[in-house]
């Protein structure tokens, strides 16, 4: 009698207004679906194709070289989720980007941040199926699992790799670059580090947006020859400098701000301290230190990107997770810097600032 009052309690829920589905439950699970279809689309240059003409199904099969099953379930399931816009159906329909793509996903523009969808295909795609075990031994699942070598130490000694990583990491933190130019108050100060500069965008988005600024770009000689070429394609060079050095074992410059994109999620908690500390040393009274991240809200219960991404450094790295507002705070001040407050930028993203 029991279990028939329990399927009639359901079946009452079920019917009723507010009806509980397993919509996202579906949604989520079979997330990489999209994923992967949006990911293929980038991998293909399918966006940048389409960028400068509305194109047939078949004038886009003919120059992907796609085969006719299903070509037409990928450019409408592009058209479903947002990605593309059509008028006709089939055979005769003309495809186009949404405005958004065409913006962000044309490799021709300087906006392009495909770089990390790049990546994101060729390399974290297949990593990630291995969440399972990198939770049960809280060990990296990436290179580093086959070949025994930390993360940046295989990135760094394969140039065709570090070229896409550096590609990613500025499309992945174009925008929230972007806003952090714009927004923040350089009324102040004329001087600029970004330590762990990588291709220099930070720097680059800085001076554009702020004429009386000048900006050292700050990374391992490897990035070198990357980040003057971006500088020079940029038109920024005579403002940006490239600077080579180790954060881990060279002092930084002494600056009146010092910026780190996407940088001590990538490390433990001491060495996070550490480096908050080198910022401190190097900054004067009235100085910033301005850590852009995709900062966990408090709660945590509410960035979902920024927690995915905290497990994404446990795929990625040894010791590397992302944080809240309240735990740099404590770092900040441990450190000796006197005030901290939060920026929000794109997206999940946001700048935590420590003054001196």
């Amino acid at each position: 009698m029991k279990t028939i009052t329990n399927q009639q309690t359901l079946q009452r829920e079920v019917m009723s207004d507010e009806q509980i589905t397993p919509s996202a439950i579906m949604q989520t699970g079979m997330g990489f679906f999209a994923a992967k279809t949006l990911l293929t689309a980038v991998e293909f240059e399918l966006f940048t194709l389409l960028a400068d003409s509305e194109l047939s199904g078949r004038e886009i099969q003919s120059n992907l070289g796609l085969h006719d099953r299903n070509l037409y379930d990928f450019l409408d399931a592009l058209v479903a989720m947002g990605f593309l816009q059509r008028s006709g159906i089939k055979e005769i329909a003309r495809y186009s980007n949404a405005e958004d793509v065409n913006l962000f996903l044309d490799k021709n523009k300087p906006t392009y941040i495909g770089g990390i969808l790049e990546m994101a295909n060729n390399r974290l795609y297949p990593f990630w199926q291995n969440l399972e075990e990198g939770l049960l031994t809280g060990e990296p699942q990436n290179e580093t699992k086959l070949r025994q070598k930390p993360l940046f130490e295989t990135l760094y000694a394969d140039p065709q790799k570090l070229t896409e990583f550096i590609r990613a990491m500025g499309g992945a933190q174009m925008g929230s670059f972007m806003a952090f130019a714009s927004q923040f108050d350089f009324s102040g100060y004329t001087t600029l580090c970004d330590i762990g500069g990588a291709g220099g965008y930070l720097s680059a988005q800085v001076v554009m947006h702020n004429d009386h600024m000048r900006c050292i770009s700050f990374d391992l000689p490897q990035v070198t020859p990357i980040a003057s070429e971006n500088m020079k394609n940029m038109g920024v060079a005579e403002k940006v400098t490239i600077q080579p050095g180790d954060f881990f074992t060279d002092d930084f410059p002494k600056v009146d701000v010092i910026t780190m994109g996407n940088i001590l999620h990538d490390w433990g908690t001491n060495d996070k301290k550490m480096l908050i500390k080198k910022a401190y040393d190097a900054l004067p009274e009235g100085g910033a230190l301005v850590v852009i991240e995709n900062i966990i809200d408090d709660e945590r219960n509410k960035n979902v990107f920024g927690l995915l991404m905290s497990l994404n450094m446990l795929i990625e790295t040894e010791e590397g997770y992302d944080f809240t507002a309240a735990d740099f705070n404590g770092w900040a001040k441990e450190a000796g810097f006197d005030e901290t407050y939060v920026l929000p930028l794109a997206g999940p993203s946001s700048a935590a600032i420590a003054v001196k």
